[in-house]
């Protein structure tokens, strides 16, 4: 399955989006990721709903949550790692079969109250720690499709453009379906998104060179071609992602407090938007554009703009200037987290290629979690402004750590793009200002 140059490449002009959806096969797999993660974006409120209406108890849903969280999280190295030594078509098929059946004996359990909070926590646990790798998958099969390094920056700004909208949507499609059904059906939907979405990527034909099947296509190997530089790179993809999910875990609360301080607790909904908005909108913007500057170079000063604008929009008088630093917040976000897994990419082989896009997508969810759980505590004895500093800070200290560990590794190498990979033949208008893109993916 030899990824074939797109029109747009042979045409001399740097390839777009369209050509990144005219790949072999990739709008089939591209399609079959969205709905399963549609199901990652519904999950979440549905079990909350179901567990608190079957247990009758914040508490006991608070805490089966985070069992999910901890499980589906902490265990997706692991579930990628099956991934590239066994292959996506004989892992995702059991594995998605066993998470469902689970999520459908959640569903039976708390469908009417009464349901026992031991065993329901038990078996989201269980659910979460065979949550199938969709998001992992996907990028691995856009680095198998792309012919070039341009185009596989694209494949990865439109899929992490399109992943946020899906998340999204998610907890709207729960609302309106838990309007007229009992909450558990939420969670019965998100096991039917879940199944027809990974069994059709298993069967797509973009699949089969994903893990031990496949190996070796796409968008070329390292630039570097050493192990210990690809190490490196990895370690700074994966630290700028950790700080850029605590950001972004604290930006909820953040919104929270400052709106209710300024007694217009709707509000926070526009902020949290204008922060997708930005995303959506700086991903695909930086996705477009060849850059001239190499992934590693470009990963810490995407991490200092997204840590500087969020540290500096504590000092907003307004809502309405919170909301527009929100969107400059956001502009920064997806560009940074697209970088890291390009980083990511070009330092796997391909036998490692989906666990290593996991390390990233683990560090930002794990970071997530620790920045909402850090805000939570220190949001009352905190002044607001200084909370934003304090929020901003790992992204910071990430970006700090990323550009020494870029500057050392350029000393170290005097030729080659770290963290880039070549293309096969170079684009016209590939010496433009900018490009790269987004890729979150929260399972």
């Amino acid at each position: 399955m030899t990824a074939m140059p797109s029109a747009d490449m042979c045409s001399g002009s740097a390839p777009s989006y369209a050509a990144v959806l005219r790949l072999p096969h990739a709008r089939r797999a591209f399609g079959a990721a969205m709905l399963g993660r549609l199901s990652y974006g519904t999950i979440p409120l549905s079990l909350l709903l179901a567990v608190k209406s079957g247990t009758g108890s914040y508490a006991v849903a608070g805490t089966v949550m985070a069992l999910f969280g901890a499980t589906s999280v902490l265990l997706s190295p692991m579930r990628a790692g099956l991934v590239d030594r066994y292959g996506a078509r004989r892992v995702l098929p059991p594995m998605v079969a066993l998470y469902a059946v689970l999520l459908v004996g959640i569903a039976v359990a708390t469908w009417r109250p009464g349901a026992s909070g031991v065993g329901v926590g038990v078996a989201v646990a269980a659910a979460g720690a065979c949550t199938p790798p969709v998001g992992p998958v996907m990028r691995a099969v856009w680095s198998e499709l792309a012919p070039s390094r341009e185009l596989l920056q694209r494949a990865y700004s439109l899929d992490g453009v399109a992943e946020e909208i899906v998340f999204a949507s998610g907890p709207l499609l729960v609302g309106l379906l838990v309007g007229w059904a009992p909450a558990a059906a939420g969670v019965v939907l998100a096991a039917s998104l879940i199944v027809v979405g990974t069994m059709a990527l298993a069967g797509s034909p973009a699949v089969r060179r994903v893990g031990a099947a496949g190996g070796g296509g796409g968008a070329a190997e390292p630039a570097d071609g050493g192990s210990a530089s690809g190490g490196a790179g990895l370690w700074r993809a994966v630290v700028v992602a950790a700080g850029v999910g605590v950001a972004l875990g604290g930006i909820d609360l953040l919104a929270v407090a400052f709106a209710e301080d300024r007694g217009r607790s709707a509000a926070v909904a526009w902020i949290l938007a204008a922060l997708s908005v930005g995303s959506a909108v700086g991903g695909l913007a930086h996705g477009a554009v060849s850059w001239r500057v190499s992934a590693d170079r470009r990963l810490p000063l995407l991490a200092l703009g997204l840590g500087a604008s969020l540290a500096a929009a504590g000092l907003s008088p307004n809502l309405y200037v919170l909301a527009a630093a929100a969107t400059l917040t956001g502009l920064f976000v997806a560009p940074a987290i697209t970088t890291a897994y390009l980083i990511a990419d070009a330092a796997a082989t391909p036998d490692t290629r989906t666990r290593v896009g996991a390390w990233v997508n683990t560090t930002l969810n794990a970071g997530s979690s620790a920045g909402a759980a850090a805000t939570g505590v220190l949001i009352a004895p905190t002044p607001l402004p200084l909370l934003f500093v304090l929020a901003a800070l790992p992204v910071l200290v990430a970006a700090a750590l990323a550009g020494l560990g870029a500057s050392s590794g350029r000393r170290s190498r005097p030729a080659g793009r770290v963290g880039d990979r070549p293309s096969p033949a170079p684009a016209a208008g590939s010496g433009s200002t900018h490009s790269d893109h987004d890729g979150s993916s929260a399972l």
